[in-house]
Formats: structure tokens, sequence, C-alpha cells
């Protein structure tokens, strides 16, 4: 893990985050509280229960996958350059290859919040609010310019 920088307190709970399951917990809890969002993974719609995405390599993997591309994002906040980097093929990738609706940005960003808080406090989470803001809002931006 890098060395998190002043402020960064969220940075430090999203990495523990990973390492304590969050990831897999990220994507149960928006497919259960959020069924429609299961309809973008092809490969996960026949999973009815929590217990089978509890077991899924697949689902492990891409909350692994989500948590790494926020992870990456994160570490390059201060550096405008590397995080556009980061963010905008991964906005346009959602936008045009696989038709991600942009609404699913905050439903997981806000579902890591709350992961966050109860796992963490509050503090954890606020201090990690501004990032998933910054987040959706280039994503939607990417969006707009692709004609979403």
């Amino acid at each position: 893990m890098q060395k998190a920088r002043p402020g960064m307190r969220g940075y430090v709970c999203i990495d523990t985050l990973v390492h304590k399951s969050g990831c897999l917990s990220l994507l149960n809890r928006m497919f259960t509280e959020h069924p429609d969002t299961k309809s973008y993974f092809p490969h996960f719609k026949g999973m009815d229960s929590a217990e089978e995405m509890k077991q899924s390599d697949q689902v492990r993997g891409h909350g692994k996958k989500v948590f790494g591309a926020i992870n990456d994002m994160v570490q390059h906040l201060d550096n405008s350059e590397a995080f556009l980097g980061i963010v905008t093929p991964l906005g346009k990738k959602h936008a045009t290859q696989l038709k991600i609706d942009p609404k699913n940005f905050r439903i997981i960003c806000d579902i890591i919040l709350q992961l966050m808080e109860e796992k963490f406090g509050g503090d954890c989470k606020a201090s990690f609010e501004k990032v998933t803001n910054e987040i959706c809002t280039h994503l939607n931006n990417i969006y707009k310019e692709e004609g979403w």
C-alpha cells in the first residue's frame, strides 16, 4: 500500500476494506439492493442468492477490479494528468462498449461509503466522500462527452 498522504484517511480505509472482503460485500449489496444492476453482468445473471454470489470467484474478482481502479484513482488525485489517464479510459469503455448507465457509478460509490462507515465509522466515510464525488463528476463528464 502506498503511504497515505495527509487528509487521505479514506484511502487507508478503502485499502483495508479490500482486504476485509469489502469487494465481495460491494457487489452483493449492489445486486441485492439494486437488482437491475445485475443485467449488466451476463455471467452473474444465473446467481439468484446472496450465498451463490458470496461463493463466486467471478463476483469477488470483479469487486477487486472495482476497488483496484478506485485505489489507482485515489493514488493519483494530486496529479490531474495521471488521474484522468485512469478515469478517462474507464469512463469511455463503460459508456461506449459496455453501455453501463452512469447512475451506477453513484450507486457503487454510495455502497462503498456505507461499507466504510459500517467498518470504520463516520470519519472514514466523510474523508472519502469527496473522493467519490470527484470520481463520479469526472465519469459523468466523460459520459456527456460520449453523448449520453
